[in-house]
C-alpha cells in the first residue's frame, strides 16, 4: 500500500454480535473505495478474546479478499451496572485497555473510529476522541446497551437500526442520529435454499422445515421445549435443531424411526448457515439483533423466544416485540412459554398462505438500500 491509502479504524467484540455487523460495513466499505479506484487499510481493536481474532481474521468479502487488514487485541473490562468487586479488578482493565488504544491509534492515525459496541469499544472511542478522531458508533439492539450511551458522548454520529430508539438516549446527543438499518453480511443477501437443502442432505420436502437455533453455545431453554415437543413435532415438520456445542450429550436417544427421520441435530452449523435459513419454511430463534434482521432478509416466518431475566437488559424482549407488532413473528416468553403455546404459535403457522403474511412483513420492513452500503457512505463522505 502507499503512502496515500487512508487507514480506518474499526473496534467492537466480546460476541459475534458486536463483529459481524461491524465486518459487513468493512466489506462494504472496502469495495465503496475499490470502485472509486483507491485503496483503503482496514485495522481492527477487539479484545484479547481468542474468538474476536478468529472471527476477524478469518473474515472475508465476497471478492475473497480479507475484510480486516490487521487486528489489535486490547485489554477489555466489563461495564457492570450493579455492585460486584470485580468492577474494581476491570478498572485496571479498562484503562490499560484505553492506554494500548491511545497509542494504537497514535501510531495508525485513522481517518475514523467506527465502533459496533461491547465493553471493548468504550477505552478507543475515548481515545479517539482525545486524539481528535472522528467516532461514529452503531446500535443493532432496539434499546442501546451501556456502551453504546456512552460511546454516543464522544461520537459525531450515532447509527441506529430503529428510529424508536432515539428515545432511549439523552437530549444532549438527538442530533447526532441517523437511522441506518442494521447491517447484515453480504452472504445472506445471496444465501440459495437449494444449497441448504444439500448441505442438510434433504432431497425433498414432504413437510415444512422447522429451523431451530439458540446460538453457538446453544439455549437449554429452547433445547427442553423443542424435546419435550419432539414426537408432535416430528408429525408435522422436518426439523433442523442446532443444539450448542455443550449440548450434544444430552440428545434424546431413544427415538422412533420416524422421530430419527425427521429430526436432524447439529452441534452448530457455520459458513452454511445463511443456506439452511434460505431452505426453512419456520424458524424458532432467541431474539438476538444479528439473528433475527438476517432472518428477516430472507424473509422467514419466526417464532421468537427473547433471552430474560438475570444477566441480560431486556434486549431481546424488546426486539422481540419490535417484530411482533410489525406481524412479522410470534414471540413466546417466559411467562407463555409453555409445550401448548409452541404447538398453537406453529399451527397457527402451518398453511403456506399464513407463512406468507409473515414473510411479506418481513420485507415491508427491509429499506431500500443494504445498511452496510447506507453505512459506508456515511463512513466515507469526504474522503473519497
Amino acid at each position: 500500500m502507499d503512502n496515500k491509502t487512508l487507514t480506518v479504524a474499526f473496534t467492537g467484540g466480546g460476541t459475534g454480535g458486536h463483529i459481524y455487523p461491524g465486518l459487513a460495513v468493512a466489506d462494504s466499505l472496502r469495495q465503496k473505495f475499490l470502485d472509486a479506484g483507491k485503496e483503503v487499510k482496514i485495522i481492527w481493536i477487539g479484545s484479547l478474546l481468542k474468538m474476536d481474532n478468529e472471527i476477524v481474521q478469518k473474515a472475508a468479502g465476497q471478492d475473497g479478499r480479507a475484510s480486516v487488514d490487521k487486528f489489535y487485541g486490547i485489554p477489555s473490562g466489563k461495564l457492570r451496572r450493579y455492585f460486584s468487586f470485580k468492577n474494581f479488578i476491570d478498572l485496571f482493565k479498562v484503562f490499560f485497555g484505553f492506554v494500548c488504544a491511545f497509542f494504537i491509534l497514535l501510531k495508525t492515525r485513522p481517518s475514523f473510529l467506527f465502533s459496533k459496541g461491547g465493553f471493548v469499544s468504550v477505552p478507543p472511542c475515548v481515545a479517539a476522541k482525545l486524539l481528535g478522531i472522528k467516532v461514529y458508533t452503531h446500535e443493532c439492539d432496539f434499546t442501546p446497551g451501556l456502551a453504546t450511551r456512552i460511546n454516543s458522548r464522544f461520537a459525531t454520529k450515532v447509527l441506529l437500526s430503529y428510529d424508536e430508539t432515539r428515545e432511549f438516549f439523552t437530549s444532549g446527543v438527538t442530533s447526532k442520529f441517523l437511522v441506518t438499518g442494521n447491517p447484515i453480511r453480504p452472504v445472506f443477501y445471496t444465501a440459495e435454499k437449494k444449497r441448504g437443502l444439500e448441505f442438510l442432505g434433504i432431497e425433498k420436502k414432504s413437510k415444512p422445515l422447522l429451523l431451530v437455533m439458540g446460538g453457538s453455545l446453544g439455549a437449554a431453554q429452547i433445547n427442553e421445549l423443542l424435546w419435550k415437543n419432539l414426537s408432535w413435532l416430528c408429525q408435522k415438520f422436518i426439523i433442523v435443531h442446532q443444539t450448542g456445542q455443550k449440548n450434544e450429550s444430552l440428545l434424546p436417544v431413544d427415538l422412533s424411526p420416524e422421530e430419527k427421520a425427521a429430526y436432524h441435530p447439529y452441534a452448530f452449523i457455520y459458513s452454511q448457515m445463511p443456506d439452511v435459513i434460505a431452505a426453512a419454511d419456520i424458524v424458532i430463534s432467541r431474539a438476538g439483533a444479528n439473528s433475527i434482521w438476517e432472518c428477516a432478509v430472507l424473509a422467514k416466518p419466526m417464532i421468537l423466544i427473547p433471552l430474560e431475566g438475570a444477566g441480560t437488559r431486556g434486549d431481546q424482549v424488546d426486539n422481540a416485540e419490535y417484530f411482533e407488532k410489525r406481524g412479522a413473528a410470534l414471540v413466546l416468553t417466559k411467562n407463555t412459554m409453555t409445550e401448548n403455546s409452541l404447538q398453537s404459535a406453529l399451527s397457527s403457522m402451518s398453511s403456506a398462505e399464513k407463512r406468507k403474511r409473515f414473510s411479506d412483513a418481513c420485507k415491508s420492513m427491509m429499506p431500500s438500500k443494504r445498511p452496510s452500503e447506507k453505512i459506508a457512505d456515511i463512513l466515507a463522505e469526504g474522503l473519497l
